[in-house]
């Protein structure tokens, strides 16, 4: 079985790989394509997920936060370029005389690639790290979560004059000089998305298979027992999560790019939630597994919301309540039971050709 999901997942790659970087850039105009690349940023998200939900048992319903954090840092650093030498016109409409100081560093592009790094990397494990060692888990853990998105996008709203306000950031164009709403910029854009994408893919399957993805794998089954074997299982835990909370914010940063807004609707409960859907859809199991529930999930809204503008959610809810009645492991779980069930068949195939021959 475990051959077969290996083989599964590779298979998924490849035919990814053949959709993202063949199929829809010839298929699609510029438009579609960068309505695409909003689903990839997601599928960053969900692949963060798959590691702390999937292996780790870890539920977080905020990981808006960290997608948060990395979209508004990109949009600061990028609005400042586009106003320069004057303040963001939002900061104009809101009588702020001066940049605020935490605005600052963000003239430079260095420091903000750090900081989409860095700043979610300590502060999630920071949070984890202490909530963990109170052995505090479940759903106790994704209600802590939840209400700290809620709160983040109430603050994001309320700080009009420092973060946009309800709007949030927007309204720049270029990166280091780089005009970056061309269709040729945002093709290439594009690609260097998808490369990333697959390469966060490939580490993350290469931690779940390592010693450490073992060891969370035990302690989603039995923490307990994993703790009495001497090993702290608050600091595994916070490292599954802080490298979710890095895998989100790298996305928000790539969201902010491809769509050219943040705003604190992105950040709030309902994005939040669903993040976990996409992971969901497509196999909480399985890293190629989000990509593909981001696309499909993202496509569905797209189509829905399109041609029933009124009604589109009770589609979109019946579609989640219809995946998870009848496949709750998410598409990926169908698919291996598929491919187990062919090389359970081809043995008794090739013996029933073997008899009629003789």
């Amino acid at each position: 079985m475990k051959d077969l999901r290996t083989a599964s997942e590779i298979s998924t790659y490849i035919l990814l790989a053949v959709l993202l970087l063949v199929i829809l850039p010839l298929g699609l105009d510029a438009y579609r394509l960068n309505i695409v690349s909003k689903y990839l940023a997601l599928a960053f998200v969900a692949i963060g997920i798959v590691l702390t939900w999937g292996y780790g048992g870890i539920l977080s319903l905020g990981q808006g936060i960290f997608f948060g954090i990395g979209g508004y840092l990109m949009a600061m650093f990028l609005k400042l370029e586009a106003s320069a030498p004057e303040l963001p016109d939002f900061m104009v409409w809101s009588s702020v005389e001066a940049l605020p100081a935490w605005w600052v560093p963000y003239h430079s592009f260095a420091f903000t690639i750090v900081s989409i790094l860095a700043l979610p990397a300590v502060l999630s494990f920071i949070f984890s790290y202490a909530i963990f060692r109170k052995r505090v888990s479940g759903v106790y853990f994704a209600i802590v979560t939840l209400s700290l998105a809620l709160t983040l996008a109430t603050i994001l709203t309320g700080a009009q004059g420092q973060t946009g306000g309800f709007n949030g950031i927007t309204d720049f164009n270029t990166l280091m000089g780089i005009d970056i709403i061309s269709d040729e910029s945002k093709f290439v854009l594009y690609v260097i998305q998808v490369l990333m994408l697959f390469a966060v893919g490939a580490l993350v399957s290469l931690m779940i298979r390592s010693r450490f993805g073992k060891v969370l794998i035990a302690i989603r089954d039995r923490e307990d027992r994993v703790r009495f074997s001497g090993y702290d299982t608050a600091m595994f835990k916070a490292f599954a999560f802080m490298v979710a909370a890095v895998l989100s914010s790298i996305g928000g940063a790539l969201y902010t790019l491809q769509v050219g807004l943040i705003a604190p609707s992105v950040v709030g409960v309902m994005s939040s939630v669903e993040m976990v859907i996409y992971a969901a859809v497509g196999g909480r199991l399985s890293v190629p597994g989000a990509i593909v529930g981001s696309l499909l999930v993202g496509f569905a809204r797209s189509y829905l919301s399109e041609y029933f503008p009124e009604s589109w959610l009770f589609f979109l809810g019946g579609l989640f309540i219809v995946v998870v009645m009848v496949i709750p492991n998410g598409l990926s779980d169908l698919v291996d039971r598929l491919l187990a069930r062919i090389a359970a068949l081809w043995p008794a195939a090739r013996k029933a050709e073997r008899s009629m021959a003789q």
